[in-house]
């Protein structure tokens, strides 16, 4: 896939894919970061999941705290509260019906183009 597709398709879900994370365990910006990037996402950019970080706090989904540094300023660390939790329920739930019916597209697609190989 290309790195531009996969750019414009993380973009539409990488708010459910942080609530994911913040709901294994609570995270500084830095390890939200790091355990995307053990997950595979590997392109993603700090920046990207700070300014997102910052959309989920005024949007009500987190509860932050700051936690004292061994170096520089305290850090914020994110948890998931009720709400967040709601939206990311929301969001599998969307997640789920996308998946069910692009796989759907897929099955069709493929069958279509096996059929017309044959002919």
């Amino acid at each position: 896939m290309g790195k531009q597709q996969m750019t414009e398709m993380l973009k539409g879900t990488l708010e459910g894919i942080v609530l994911a994370v913040l709901a294994a365990r609570p995270a500084y910006g830095y390890e939200v970061t790091a355990r995307l990037r053990e997950q595979g996402f590997s392109d993603l950019v700090e920046g990207t999941v700070y300014a997102l970080l910052i959309r989920i706090e005024q949007r009500g989904f987190v509860d932050v705290e700051k936690v004292p540094s061994e170096k520089g300023p305290p850090r914020k660390v994110y948890s998931l509260n009720a709400q967040g939790r709601e939206q990311l329920e929301e969001f599998w739930r969307a997640w789920g019906f996308l998946s069910e019916r692009i796989g759907q597209l897929h099955t069709e697609s493929h069958h279509t183009e096996s059929n017309q190989g044959e002919n």
